[in-house]
C-alpha cells in the first residue's frame, strides 16, 4: 500500500489503547491517510493480562490482530517493526531502515517497568505488560508447583510453594489474589504429595498502603480481604537484593523461588530518543492540547505523559486515560484540518477499579465506593463492555466467565522455551531455569 502524496500523512507509534483509540478517530476521515506502527501484530487487552498469568484465561481471549480491528477502514495501514527513533523537529520516524516524514505524529508507546536502576533483576522478577512475560509468569508460577510435589526436603519444598509479589498497585493486587486463590482452590486436589494449602504469598509495599491511588477506605479493604484470603501483606519495606532463592523486603529475609515485579513504570525507551521537554520521570511534557510544546504537529498521549489535571493531580496511567487521550488528539488533527480552533484536554474520571479475587473487588466511581460482590459485578460489566473482541460479547462474556471461574485445561499448560529437536536427540531443558 503506498502513500498518497494528496493525503494528509498521520504515523500513530503504537497500538495500545491510546494509538487505536487514535486511529479509530481518524479512519472515518478518507483525506487522511494513517500508519499504524507497532512492534506486536496485536492489540492487547492489559487490565485481563494478569488472568493469562495466572493461566485463568489464554492470550487469544484477550488480544486483537491489529490488521483485523482495521480490516475495512482503507486509509489504515499497519506495520509490524520497531520504532528505533523520532525526530521531533523533523517531524521524522526512523523505522526499517529509513526515516520517513508525516504531517502528524502521535507517540502511544507506553510504558514498561521500572527496575530502579536494578535491571539485572528483571531476569529474575519479570513484570506483567505484555504476553511474552504473562505466559512466562504463568511457566514460573506452574514449574514451581510441580517442583514442589517432587521434592522430599519440607524447607526446599516451602520456597517453591512460596511466591513474592513487589508492588501494591492493582496489579500487584490482583496478582497476589488470583496466586493464593489459584493454590488454595483451584489445583488443590490437583496434586498428591504436596498440601497446597501451604502455600505462601508475599506482597511487598514500599509506601505505608495498598492501593495509593484509591481512596483510604478501599485500601483498607483490599488488604482486608488479601489477608482473609490467606496473603502476607507487607508494608513500609522496600524490595532489594532480589536472587532466585528470595529477597529482602526492609530487613526481612524472603525465600521464595518465585517473584513477580509489579512495582513502578518508566516510559517506553523510545522517549529517551525525542528532543522534547521531560518530568524527573522521563515523561514528556505536552501542552493542554496534548501536543508538543513548539511541535503542534505531534501529539503525546497515555503512560508516556505528564499531565496534570486542573485539580492539581497528574494523571494516572491507566486505560480510560489513554482511551479518551487518543481519541482527542485524533480530534485536534480534524480539527487542524477544518480550520477551527483546537480544545484542551479534559478528562472525564469513570473511577477506578481492582479485583482482588473471585467475587471481591473495590471500585470508586462518582463519589460511591462499593465492595465485595456488587463491586466484582461491576468489575466484571465494564470489562466486558472494553474488551476489544469483535464478536458477540454476550458469547464472550460467558466464554471468559467460565474460564475465570473454571481455569480452563489449555491455559494450564506449561510451554517451554526451547522447541527444536535434533534427529533423535532432544535439547536437554532444564524447568528451573529462570534466565
Amino acid at each position: 500500500m503506498k502513500a498518497d502524496k494528496s493525503k494528509i500523512k498521520v504515523a500513530i507509534i503504537g497500538a495500545g489503547f491510546g494509538g487505536v483509540s487514535a486511529a479509530k478517530k481518524l479512519a472515518s476521515n478518507k483525506n487522511i491517510e494513517i500508519f499504524i506502527l507497532d512492534r506486536r501484530n496485536h492489540h492487547l487487552f492489559q487490565p485481563l493480562l494478569y488472568q493469562v498469568a495466572m493461566a485463568g484465561l489464554n492470550p487469544s481471549e484477550i488480544a486483537t490482530p491489529i490488521r483485523k480491528v482495521f480490516s475495512k477502514n482503507k486509509n489504515v495501514q499497519v506495520t509490524l517493526t520497531e520504532v528505533e527513533k523520532i525526530n521531533v523537529k523533523q517531524s521524522s520516524v526512523l523505522y526499517d531502515g529509513s526515516w520517513k516524514i508525516f504531517d502528524y505524529i502521535i507517540v502511544a508507546c507506553g510504558a514498561k517497568h521500572s527496575y530502579f536502576g536494578n535491571n539485572e533483576w528483571e531476569n529474575i522478577a519479570p513484570g506483567l505488560k505484555n504476553i511474552e512475560q504473562a505466559t512466562e509468569i504463568r511457566r514460573r508460577i506452574l514449574t514451581a508447583f510441580e517442583l514442589a510435589e517432587k521434592q522430599e526436603d519440607r524447607d526446599l519444598q516451602d520456597s517453591y510453594l512460596s511466591f513474592a509479589v513487589v508492588g501494591g498497585g492493582p496489579t500487584g493486587v490482583e496478582l497476589a489474589g488470583a496466586i493464593i486463590e489459584m493454590a488454595k482452590m483451584t489445583l488443590k486436589h490437583d496434586y498428591k504429595r504436596v498440601d497446597l494449602s501451604r502455600t505462601k504469598v508475599y506482597l511487598i509495599e514500599a509506601g505505608n498502603r495498598l492501593l495509593a491511588g484509591f481512596p483510604k477506605d478501599l485500601s483498607k479493604r483490599a488488604e482486608k480481604d488479601l489477608l482473609k484470603m490467606g496473603v502476607e501483606v507487607i508494608k513500609d519495606s522496600r524490595a532489594a537484593k532480589l536472587s532466585p532463592d528470595g529477597l529482602y523486603a526492609g530487613d526481612r529475609w524472603i525465600a521464595a523461588k518465585t517473584i513477580i515485579w509489579a512495582a513502578g513504570v518508566s516510559p517506553s525507551s523510545l522517549v529517551n530518543t525525542m528532543q522534547c521537554e521531560k518530568d524527573s520521570g522521563g515523561r514528556i511534557l505536552v501542552e493542554k492540547d496534548l501536543s508538543l510544546p513548539n511541535h503542534p504537529n505531534i501529539f503525546a498521549v497515555g503512560d508516556i505523559v505528564s499531565f496534570q489535571a486542573p485539580s492539581g493531580d497528574f494523571l494516572p496511567g491507566i486505560a480510560p486515560v489513554a482511551i479518551q487521550q487518543g481519541g482527542f488528539a485524533a480530534e485536534q488533527i480534524q480539527a487542524d484540518l477544518k480550520q477551527r480552533k483546537r480544545k484542551s484536554f479534559q478528562y472525564l474520571d469513570k473511577g477506578i477499579m481492582a479485583t482482588i479475587g473471585r467475587t471481591r473487588a473495590v471500585v470508586s466511581t462518582a463519589g460511591m465506593h462499593f465492595t465485595g460482590l456488587f463491586a466484582w459485578l461491576i468489575w466484571v460489566f465494564v470489562h466486558i463492555v472494553y474488551l476489544m473482541r469483535f464478536k458477540n460479547r454476550v458469547f464472550v462474556f460467558f466464554q471468559w466467565v467460565f474460564a475465570y471461574f473454571k481455569f480452563g485445561q489449555g491455559a494450564r499448560l506449561i510451554v517451554h522455551k526451547t522447541w527444536r529437536f535434533y534427529g533423535d536427540k532432544k535439547i536437554q531443558y532444564d524447568i528451573e531455569d529462570t534466565k
